[in-house]
């Protein structure tokens, strides 16, 4: 998989540069909408299907399986159709998702999830195919930053869009209007761009024709790439269960009306996209990720505890202490991400990258499974939290012994 430090860009930009950021930032921001599409409005959707609320957790879960699996034909399904068409693959399933949920069929919900998780897999392999060959790379951090925006406002989106909709027009038909949006996407997309062809996929190469196992093996043999892995899963899996649970967590444990909780959901995906640049801004200070991401770890725990006792603060300091969460632990990805590369052999960084997202992604699925168990079992989403502090901790020592040995 071609990765932003394997390809070779001029200094001066594409005059089709800023057009096609657009609008692979906004497939983006559709992407992470329509996987959150249920989280804003769970306890809604839960009451009318007859199940508990905590089953948005297993549907996060079955969405980044199939995302799994997407990613594994991403590079064979490129070579074959080319990214643009592939973008507009990725919309249509993520309109068909959304009205496979609108029907309010558990079968359905289950489909809509696959097709979901299917655009999602296959939509950042293919929005860097079309960006990387047309950005000097004394504009690639800014550009491809720009470009992973699209993730914390796709969460706002879905946090301020769904249960407005939900309360105009029931949430159904909310689902139903909304599978609009890809669709008028992917023909925009087509009109402005169809006649583009930024950049060709390459053949394989050499490296990726080592195998998976080879990566892996290289991976798990260097301390900091393995500590950057263990990292991703645990940080992921906190992470989406904030994202998935935060709306039923104000709901059903703080009393929020829905409308009110989607709202500060939105600013907690905000904030999270505030941290995603001041967290990178200070690890460039700091002249190392592995602090950082120490930080962060002891933040984020002592922040989730915090959210064990959300029913007891007043409603001030339950805003205050959403969007502090949100900015941990909606944050830390491009510091992660930064620090593979660096600790990545030369000319691997694309084949590391991909290696340690495997565990990322891993932790997307356990996380919100495993966090929907418990809440299930014990009955409270507050209370949950406190227990995944344990992950943030965790991280944090696995970081430090990083920064000791540095």
């Amino acid at each position: 998989m071609t990765t932003l430090s394997d390809a070779q860009t001029n200094e001066r930009a594409s005059p089709h540069l800023w057009s096609i950021l657009v609008g692979a930032t906004a497939v983006q921001v559709v992407a992470t909408a329509a996987a959150l599409a249920l989280t804003a409005i769970s306890p809604a959707v839960s009451q009318s299907l007859g199940i508990g609320p905590h089953f948005v957790g297993y549907q996060i879960s079955l969405i980044y399986l199939a995302g799994i699996f997407a990613s594994a034909y991403a590079g064979a399904t490129l070579r074959r159709f080319g990214p643009l068409r592939v973008e507009q693959l990725c919309l249509a399933c993520f309109s068909a998702g959304l009205l496979c949920f609108a029907a309010a069929r558990l079968d359905l919900l289950i489909l809509g999830s696959v097709l979901v998780g299917i655009g999602y897999g296959y939509q950042n392999p293919a929005a860097s195919q079309l960006l990387i060959g047309i950005t000097p790379a004394r504009l690639r951090n800014l550009v491809f930053s720009i470009k992973q925006s699209g993730v914390p406002l796709g969460g706002v989106l879905a946090s301020l869009v769904f249960p407005f909709l939900a309360i105009l027009m029931g949430w159904q038909w909310g689902l139903a209007l909304s599978a609009i949006v890809p669709i008028a996407l992917a023909v925009l997309l087509q009109v402005t761009h169809g006649d583009l062809h930024p950049n060709e996929p390459p053949p394989a190469s050499a490296i990726a024709a080592r195998g998976f196992l080879a990566d892996q093996r290289q991976l798990l043999a260097d301390p900091n790439l393995r500590a950057l892995a263990m990292l991703g899963f645990l940080y992921s899996g906190v992470q989406l269960s904030l994202s998935a649970f935060a709306v039923t967590t104000l709901v059903e444990n703080a009393g929020w009306p829905i409308l009110a909780a989607g709202s500060l959901a939105a600013a907690m995906q905000l904030s999270g996209a505030i941290g995603r640049v001041s967290w990178g801004y200070l690890a460039d200070r700091l002249g190392g990720g592995f602090v950082t991401l120490c930080g962060l770890g002891v933040a984020g725990g002592l922040s989730a505890l915090a959210l064990g006792q959300i029913d007891r603060l007043p409603t001030i300091l339950q805003v205050v202490l959403l969007t502090l969460s949100g900015a941990i632990w909606l944050g830390w990805n491009g510091v992660l991400l930064a620090e593979t590369a660096r600790h990545a052999p030369a000319g691997q960084a694309g084949a590391m990258t991909g290696g340690v997202l495997i565990y990322t992604f891993l932790g997307v699925m356990v996380g919100p499974s495993s966090f929907a168990l418990i809440a299930g079992a014990i009955g409270s989403f507050a209370v949950t939290f406190a227990l995944f502090s344990a992950c943030g901790f965790i991280g944090a020592i696995v970081a430090f012994r990083r920064v000791r040995r540095a």
